[in-house]
């Protein structure tokens, strides 16, 4: 694909390990260059500003997911059959046979075990002192509750992390991180294969209920593998990422921590925020399905676009002073979740966690400091920290 003639362009590779760790000044300059601006490594137009973003995830009968939201075919040829790689009645089909266990009335069910887990998550925390934010308290809650509710089996847990985050890494560019991945994604595929041939998946679970669809018609038995796959992977990570991010953010900003114990009433701003300032997921593409306009911006059928949520949630143009960190914001209208028919299904539950590991938290801590040097997860899409190393100060 070439690019079509009066586009910016931009040379910089955005999926390279400097601009994971640091990517806001790649950011700033691409909204600067313009609404659409070309990537010549990758090869893509791209999309840096709110905008524009907004309106492609709102539209798609111009941008479509079905032929995949990766930047390279070899994934996209992967993720058939999941809701995420998939338009129209099929995404919608697929989507009512899962989703449903996402809702808010579903989710409702099961708060109060969310929160008796969250409290024993963080009174762990505590009694251990010097924490690592990431895997004793962001994925010690998620580990705690997902995999229960996909169904996923008692005694396959150990590597669930590694290979989720491996699902997403394949997502981005074929370069050779998303090449190391791909044995691991590959794992998770075959492993919830070997669940739904054997039938060991947990009674009563989100999985149990897509095998029970199976036998009676309502779609292939081999669809149910890529389907499992495709919620407990990002129901798990964007959750993980979204608490670390939060705990990062309340550490570093102090006066935002002690706000949010004075006024708890504040505690969906302030997800809002942390979802705003740090997105747990950076970009997706879109196919162009006909020649269309963004931004003043003709783009041609057969194209691709690069939906760059963590841009959008730092454009100038959208938001007062958005490298401030603040949870009085109103940022209700991030897109860090997605937005329209393929917004993120499992942020409910996202949400619903970092809610009660926060709670948790501020019931019981004074402050949360940094006792070391953070480490970023190096991954295409998602975007959390590796290392988060932390002291709980308690009330």
């Amino acid at each position: 694909m070439m690019r079509a003639i009066g586009i910016p362009a931009y040379k910089p590779d955005i999926y390279a390990a400097d601009a994971i760790v640091g990517p806001y000044p790649y950011y700033e300059e691409m909204r600067r260059l313009g609404p659409v601006v070309w990537l010549t490594k990758q090869k893509v137009y791209a999309l840096p500003r709110y905008a524009e973003c907004k309106a492609v995830l709102r539209d798609d009968k111009n941008f479509g997911s079905g032929q995949g939201v990766a930047l390279n075919r070899l994934t996209n040829r992967l993720s058939r059959g999941t809701t995420l790689n998939s338009d129209g009645a099929e995404h919608d089909q697929r989507r009512k046979l899962v989703a449903h266990r996402m809702l808010p009335r579903a989710l409702r069910s099961i708060s109060d075990s969310v929160d008796a887990a969250a409290a024993d998550v963080v009174d762990a925390a505590l009694h251990k002192g010097d924490v690592d934010g990431v895997l004793d308290l962001a994925a010690a809650l998620p580990l705690a509750v997902v995999p229960d509710l996909i169904g996923w089996p008692h005694d396959q847990r150990d590597h669930l992390i590694e290979w989720g985050g491996a699902t997403f890494d394949i997502l981005g560019p074929l370069n050779w991180r998303a090449i190391k991945a791909m044995p691991n994604a590959f794992r998770m595929l075959r492993f919830a294969r070997r669940v739904v041939r054997d039938r060991t998946v947990l009674e009563g679970s989100l999985a149990y209920e897509l095998l029970a669809a199976a036998d009676e018609g309502k779609l292939s038995h081999d669809e149910c593998p890529p389907l499992i796959v495709d919620y407990i992977a990002p129901s798990l990570d964007t959750t993980m990422s979204a608490i670390s991010n939060a705990l990062y953010l309340f550490a570093t900003h102090p006066e935002q921590w002690q706000l949010l114990k004075d006024e708890p009433n504040l505690m969906s701003n302030a997800i809002n925020e942390v979802v705003r300032y740090e997105p747990p997921l950076r970009a997706f593409a879109r196919s162009v399905d006909q020649q269309t306009a963004i931004g003043g911006v003709t783009i041609p059928a057969g194209a691709r676009v690069l939906v760059m949520y963590a841009s959008a949630n730092r454009d100038e143009r959208e938001w007062d002073e958005p490298a401030v960190f603040d949870i009085r914001r109103d940022a209700g209208r991030q897109i860090g979740f997605g937005q329209g028919a393929h917004a993120c299904a499992g942020q409910g539950l996202a949400r619903l966690e970092t809610t009660a590991i926060l709670r948790a938290l501020s019931e019981r801590v004074d402050r949360i400091e940094l006792t070391g040097d953070p480490m970023w997860a190096i991954n295409n899409i998602i975007h959390r920290h590796e290392r988060l190393p932390l002291k709980l100060i308690p009330t």
